[in-house]
């Protein structure tokens, strides 16, 4: 009985303790702010909401990045109910700068920095003056809102502006660890969160560092350029063999794969919009339309390449509209050479894979390979002599099949592949079957 009663008190007070344990959730923002990093700050915080963290702390180092996501970013960090502090280990450049003011304490490590807010395009350049008066804008309400010198944050975006015993006309502030404790953008300089954590007084608590599940690694891995490439490679590849071998299934459910890998991670992390995914079936459509209704080559065919190639590009890059002003310059050259990459590749995989796959063991059990040659008795030709060599022109469209008139007499024919426009000249290659076998003359 005493011992029951010495488990049941021992229990009571694992329970207690648990309940005064102070929960602190660590999430990093170590790259470029853009739409991967905005979804990542969102998850994050649903995260620390859902495991009901009592403090949230930021492990910020940053060059900074573009302008909508770090104040859409710092809307999310704003309206969360709990506190949350950031630890800027090495440097909040930029927008990186706006999101550490827009939390409730600042900390720095030795030979940190955070400023030079200055908002600058894609190539580096600075930008025109509405986006620096915007800028300006947001770093002086978010810092008025947090307590902190609104003349100051400002300053940290406009060179022209003076502030006494702070900067002189035609200086960036950006601010060491020791000159931000002095104007009030830190708190203290610390060298870890656990020392965060001690200065106020938190010594009963547990530390969760906060990670992507699975599925959102696997998206993060599919946003890769090269990944896309290959994506698109599949995508290519799969509907030019489902054309050659009509029934099968495989190359197109391959290809429908790889288009919801593509698309559905620039998706989910704001890149793709709804209106350049329409315009990728757009093209597509047309395509189709192109090889299947439309006789020859024309504007159906050319529009729906065209609107497929920029489509395909413009989902990978966080641009608006046609607006490409603070595009970083490479992530346009990636994405331009990972689209014409897969599509080269995706040609040159139709070139070299289409004859290993008509010779592969997988090919010859769901095609009809084997062929009725006329030494083993089979005469189906409806021509009386042989007309092998025999030449003419091409009655209809040929894609591959079609009619062909030679002498007058019209004959169901094929090609081997290569599409023929009406009127081209064709000379027979083969005729042991019902349709003669042609090729352009």
């Amino acid at each position: 009985m005493k011992h029951l009663l010495l488990s049941f008190i021992l229990s009571i007070m694992v329970l207690a303790l648990q309940a005064q344990q102070t929960k602190v959730m660590v999430m990093d923002i170590k790259s470029e702010i853009d739409p991967r990093t905005n979804r990542y700050v969102e998850l994050a915080l649903n995260h620390a909401q859902k495991i009901e963290a009592d403090i949230v702390i930021i492990e910020m180092d940053t060059y900074g990045g573009i302008l909508t996501d770090a104040k859409e970013i710092v809307d999310k960090i704003m309206k969360f109910k709990k506190p949350v502090w950031v630890f800027i280990n090495s440097d909040a450049a930029s927008a990186g700068a706006l999101i550490s003011i827009s939390c409730d304490s600042i900390y720095m490590s030795p030979g940190a920095t955070i400023g030079a807010a200055t908002v600058v395009t894609g190539t580096g350049e600075k930008a025109p003056d509405k986006y620096q008066s915007y800028m300006r804008s947001i770093m002086r309400s978010t810092a008025e809102e947090k307590g902190r010198d609104p003349r100051i944050a400002e300053g940290m975006v406009d060179e022209d502006i003076a502030i006494d015993s702070v900067t002189e006309a035609g200086q960036i502030i950006t601010f060491s660890t020791s000159e931000a404790i002095k104007h009030g953008f830190c708190e203290a300089k610390v060298e870890s969160v656990e020392e965060i954590l001690k200065r106020n007084k938190i010594e009963n608590y547990e530390l969760v560092n906060f990670e992507l599940q699975s599925a959102d690694r696997v998206i993060a891995f599919f946003l890769n350029p090269f990944i896309s490439g290959i994506l698109i490679l599949i995508i290519i590849g799969g509907i030019y063999f489902e054309l050659q071998t009509p029934g099968v299934g495989f190359p197109i459910l391959a290809s429908a794969i790889a288009l919801i890998l593509y698309l559905v991670p620039y998706y989910l992390n704001g890149l793709a919009a709804n209106w350049e995914i329409i315009a990728l079936f757009a093209g597509l459509a047309l395509i189709g339309v192109e090889i299947f209704v439309i006789p020859g080559f024309g504007i159906a065919g050319i529009a729906g390449i065209s609107l497929t190639v920029i489509s395909l590009i413009l989902i990978m890059v966080n641009n608006d509209a046609f607006n490409f002003e603070f595009v970083p310059a490479n992530d346009l050259l990636y994405a331009i050479a990972a689209t014409f990459g897969g599509m080269l590749g995706g040609i040159i995989l139709l070139f070299a894979g289409g004859a290993r796959l008509s010779g592969s063991r997988f090919f010859k059990r769901i095609a009809l390979t084997d062929t009725q040659e006329r030494e083993k008795g089979f005469t189906v030709s409806a021509a009386k002599e042989s007309l092998k060599g025999r030449k003419g022109i091409a009655q209809t469209v040929l894609r591959p099949g079609g009619k062909v008139m030679i002498d007058g007499q019209l004959y169901d024919a094929f090609t081997r592949g290569e599409f023929l426009d009406k009127g081209d000249p064709i000379e027979v290659l083969d005729d042991e079957t019902t349709s003669l076998r042609v090729k352009k003359a």
